[in-house]
């Protein structure tokens, strides 16, 4: 059996910051809109991520990227990649 270089592909999020109240932890919510099957309205569908923020420099507001990673408490296994916006 041979082996392929297979690369995983990386999930990229992108989200508000909504709570920056824990230590090195960030709230972050990500919208994403989707349509009815039947009626064929759009509505907003909102996830919150509790990520890894090493440095805690993101702040309420802030537009941040962030990938999985492996479990680093009981609900956080997302790391801050970058600071899309201020």
């Amino acid at each position: 059996m041979a082996t392929s270089n297979i690369q995983k592909i990386q999930r990229f999020f992108q989200g508000v910051v909504v709570s920056d109240k824990m230590d090195k932890t960030i709230v972050v919510q990500v919208d994403r809109t989707v349509l009815h099957p039947k009626y064929q309205k759009r509505y907003i569908r909102s996830r919150r991520f509790k990520v890894h923020d090493e440095k805690n420099d993101c702040h309420v507001g802030d537009v941040v990227e962030f990938v999985p990673c492996r479990p680093l408490s009981r609900e956080k296994r997302w790391r801050m990649v970058r600071k899309v916006q201020a």
